[in-house]
């Protein structure tokens, strides 16, 4: 029997992406016989995958359909549809008052895609990354990947469990490279202040470091109509940015970078040979996400999504899972299950099993006490967070 390929060193330093690990244990609960409505069992209801529960907006679905009758479904330059470029570019100046030239934004494979043409540019072998801790666990991923390392810096309730200046310049080294951040928060739903935020760009640059700013959910700010985008601080920041959560757009694979012009050649040559351009078909749906009728549509679900966490933050309160910050954007909420278990994971399980809601637990994001908390996603129908925390209630004995 031949043996199997020898795999590269960096696919060990790659942990399992364990929201993924909980998402197939739930479906395998899903399918038994005690969720199945026709056994006298109750559903699986799922809380747990960050997706909203509405797909892209009409007029997007709409242009889609139009581009695949006239055939626009050739390549496009690796950095994107011109037009698509210059519609983001009046979308900055429109609802964030920025004046982004459109040859800054390149226009990538995801916000995935965006944060690998990054890392493939700027991480050396031996660098390390700093992040908040907790954190998106694919950021440290990408970065490892490229041979660098990722220094999860331990945040709390009092931070927002985000980063601060103070805590950026304390833990930065010889071998540090840069910051890597996301406001609102994946999986807190936090958002750093605009002072904390300015405090972290300055320190990082007066170390000749790069700043990186997720902001896949800046459109999903509940407390601010026009929150403060990374890059009000300066041409120096780089901002990631998606298609995904605010216009409903997952499966389409479309994001986008905001980049210094020094930079914009070396990503749009890595972008050339690592997938030689987004998707054509979803570039041309786009460009209907800019459409008026398209973004109050877009704002209707903003607000629905509101509503949906002015529900559930009390709720989970009231059943003992304390929510220490509130979250201010995003659709998740960062509660502690220590009332009621060990640890998160086994918290999660125990509610897939007895409850057949399914959560995520903290284990992916990070290390700093997050086997206490764990993740719930509101971007499910408000029925589904009412009856899910029935069934919470109950298996708590809290109903």
């Amino acid at each position: 029997m031949a043996r199997p390929p020898r795999l590269a060193s960096r696919v060990g330093l790659i942990e399992p992406f364990w929201v993924m690990e909980c998402a197939k244990a739930a479906d395998v609960i899903a399918r038994s016989p005690a969720c199945d409505p026709a056994l006298g069992g109750t559903p699986m209801i799922y809380l747990n995958i960050g997706e909203p529960d509405c797909t892209a907006p009409a007029a997007v679905v709409a242009a889609a359909q139009h581009s695949l009758e006239r055939g626009l479904t050739q390549y496009t330059p690796a950095a994107g549809l011109a037009t698509l470029r210059e519609a983001l570019s009046r979308w900055y100046a429109q609802r964030w008052g920025l004046a982004i030239d459109a040859q800054r934004i390149v226009v990538t494979a995801g916000a995935s895609a965006a944060l690998q043409l990054l890392c493939s540019a700027l991480v050396e072998p031996g660098d390390e990354w700093l992040m908040p801790d907790p954190c998106y666990p694919c950021n440290r991923h990408f970065v490892s990947a490229c041979g660098g390392s990722a220094r999860l810096l331990p945040t709390t309730a009092a931070q927002r469990f985000q980063l601060d200046a103070a805590s950026v310049a304390a833990h930065w080294g010889p071998a540090t490279r840069g910051v890597m951040l996301a406001s609102p928060s994946n999986p807190t739903g936090t958002s750093i202040t605009p002072e904390a935020l300015q405090g972290i760009v300055e320190t990082v640059r007066a170390r000749g470091g790069c700043t990186v700013v997720d902001e896949i959910y800046l459109g999903l700010s509940y407390e601010q109509q026009t929150p403060r985008s990374a890059l009000a601080l300066g041409e120096d920041v780089l901002v990631v940015n998606s298609f995904s959560k605010y216009f409903g757009m997952t499966g389409w694979r479309l994001g986008w970078l905001v980049l210094p012009p020094a930079l914009v050649p070396a990503i749009e040559k890595l972008a050339q040979n690592l997938y030689i351009c987004p998707s054509t078909i979803a570039q041309q749906a786009a460009l209907a996400c800019f459409e008026p009728a398209t973004l109050q549509e877009c704002e209707r679900r903003r607000d629905e999504l509101r509503r949906r966490r002015d529900f559930i933050v009390p709720a989970l309160q009231r059943l003992g899972l304390d929510v220490p910050v509130p979250p201010d954007g995003a659709f998740y909420v960062w509660f502690d299950t220590s009332a009621h278990a060990a640890s998160s994971w086994d918290f999660c399980f125990d509610m897939m099993e007895r409850a057949h809601v399914a959560l995520t637990p903290g284990r992916d994001f990070g290390h700093a006490d997050t086997g206490r908390y764990a993740r719930l996603s509101f971007a499910s129908s408000m029925d589904s967070l009412e009856e899910a925390v029935r069934r919470l209630g109950r298996a708590l004995g809290r109903a």
